[in-house]
């Protein structure tokens, strides 16, 4: 599935949060990560994100689409990172 996820933690958090997502997605802009990734991986993602934030003042949105076909992205300004130049 092709998911999306975006945060906002604490400033002491956020380097320890990116590291750990570029394990699974891509980083397409501050706070924000995409990509393909299986369920399994998801639960996976999940579980260590909850082990690094903090729930009462931290939070991370996740949005799933079944393929990235159903995705329409627009990018108005500068992309900071393209998905076409990581190679598999």
């Amino acid at each position: 599935m092709y998911t999306i996820i975006v945060y906002d933690v604490e400033q002491d958090r956020v380097a320890k949060v990116c590291k750990y997502l570029r394990r699974y997605l891509h980083w397409v802009q501050n706070s924000a990560f995409e990509g393909e990734i299986t369920e399994a991986q998801l639960e996976r993602l999940k579980l260590g994100l909850k082990k690094l934030i903090d729930p009462d003042c931290d939070s991370i949105y996740i949005y799933r689409l079944p393929q990235k076909k159903y995705l329409q992205k627009e990018v108005i300004g500068r992309q900071k990172s393209s998905l076409e130049q990581i190679l598999d």
